[in-house]
Formats: C-alpha cells, sequence, structure tokens
C-alpha cells in the first residue's frame, strides 16, 4: 500500500494461502437514507484513523465511484469506536475493514438506530479490482446480522488474511502444512464461522507476495495451480 512505499518491499516473505476476506464492510443507518456509495456525498461518514489500512480501503471505495474526501464530512476514528458513534447519531455511516461475522458490527446492527450494510458494487469495483490486485470480492452473509435491514447477502470487495511465512522456512514444512490443510478442508472450513464461504479456488487468490516453494508444490501435485492469483511473480 502506498503509505508503505517508502519502506521497500520484504523480501523474504512468502505467501501459503489466502483464508477468510477482510471485507470492506459500509454500516449506514435508515435515517441517513444511503443505500449506495454513490450515496455518500454530503454525509458524515468515518473513513478510519489515520495510518490504518481500513483509512486506505476506504479512500480507494469512494475514489473509485468517483467521490472525494472533501464531498463528505469525513471522520478518522478507530473503527471500534465507530458503531458506538452510529447509534448516537453522530454518524451517518462508516467503513470498517474485517472479517465476519464480527462483535463491533453486532453492536452497530442491535441497537436503537436502525442500520443496514450497503453493497459495494458494480463497474467501479470491477476496475478497482483490475487495478488492485490484492482485492476480491467478498460477500457478507446477512444472516450473520440478524438484526440489521439486510435480507440479502450483501456483495463487496475485501483483503484476504493470508497465511505467510519466510523464505528461509523448509520447503518440506511448508508443504506439509499446505496438504494438511487442504486434504482435510471440510474439517478446516468448520473451524470458525468465517470460513464459511472458503473454496479451494478462493484461497489461491489476492496473495500478495510469492509463493512458498513448498506451498507451490503441493498445488502442482493437486491440480490447483490454474486458480492461483497472485500479485506479484510466483516466485523469486
Amino acid at each position: 500500500m502506498s503509505e508503505w512505499a517508502e519502506h521497500g518491499p520484504q523480501k523474504n516473505l512468502r505467501s501459503v494461502f489466502s483464508i477468510h476476506p477482510e471485507s470492506i464492510t459500509l454500516i449506514a443507518s435508515e435515517k441517513s437514507g444511503i443505500t449506495s456509495v454513490h450515496d455518500l456525498k454530503g454525509k458524515t461518514v468515518n473513513l478510519g484513523n489515520p495510518g490504518s489500512g481500513q483509512l486506505q480501503n476506504s479512500r480507494d471505495v469512494i475514489n473509485a465511484f468517483g467521490i472525494t474526501e472533501d464531498m463528505l464530512n469525513a471522520e478518522y476514528v478507530k473503527a471500534v469506536e465507530a458503531p458506538g458513534l452510529l447509534q448516537d447519531e453522530r454518524l451517518d455511516a462508516f467503513f470498517y475493514t474485517v472479517g465476519h461475522p464480527n462483535g463491533n458490527i453486532k453492536e452497530a446492527t442491535s441497537g436503537r438506530i436502525k442500520v443496514s450494510i450497503i453493497p459495494i458494487e458494480g463497474a467501479p469495483m470491477d476496475s478497482l479490482l483490475q487495478d488492485l490486485s490484492y482485492y476480491d470480492y467478498a460477500i457478507i452473509p446477512h444472516d450473520y446480522y440478524e438484526m440489521a435491514m439486510n435480507k440479502t447477502d450483501i456483495p463487496t470487495i475485501g483483503v484476504k488474511a493470508t497465511l505467510v511465512t519466510s523464505s528461509e522456512v523448509s520447503e518440506e514444512i511448508v508443504y506439509a502444512i499446505t496438504k494438511e490443510v487442504f486434504e482435510n478442508f471440510d474439517e478446516f472450513r468448520e473451524l470458525h464461522p468465517a470460513y464459511r464461504t472458503l473454496t479451494m479456488e478462493s484461497m489461491l487468490k489476492g496473495l500478495t507476495a510469492p509463493i512458498h516453494p513448498g506451498a507451490l508444490k503441493y498445488y502442482e501435485e493437486a491440480g490447483l495451480i490454474d486458480y492461483i492469483k497472485c500479485t506479484t511473480n510466483l516466485l523469486d
């Protein structure tokens, strides 16, 4: 991301596989009248605290829709503070990049003020994913948040929580870990509710570092190599 550019790449970092999506989640009060990203203009919206990845995610989304921060009454508080501010009617909406289900989102959707999770979709997002391949499409299951006004699952985009290792870790160890997860895939999906939407294909998308040779060896053997979508070369 841009705020890390001056530090340069971590050259020893290696991807193993992606896990659940950290979905860019837009929550808006019913009173705000917000039903799409376009409706954020002129509203009081929390984008995220300075220096956070969430702030950059929020900026990427609004900019893709042709919205700049000066078109909003932008706030820059921590994501965990936003649900309370929304329920106190001090925010119309807030962005939160997070895996689901999430306790703070449940707080935001369970209070006196009725809220919706707003879809983040359409041609602007298609273009964004073409330009920034570390994003991927994501779905937020509506039944995770029964008190929200949504009646169907919510499309959005997100970044992948990714299992990474060092290039110094042996090929044998990474191969064994990768094989264990993928050959016991159904059991792995049961470990956490956020894993419910996982597929083998989705776990090989949005990788942000070269793939470790041990993981690559397993993907080649298992016939999964064609699913890989990586933001950089597979290997140095």
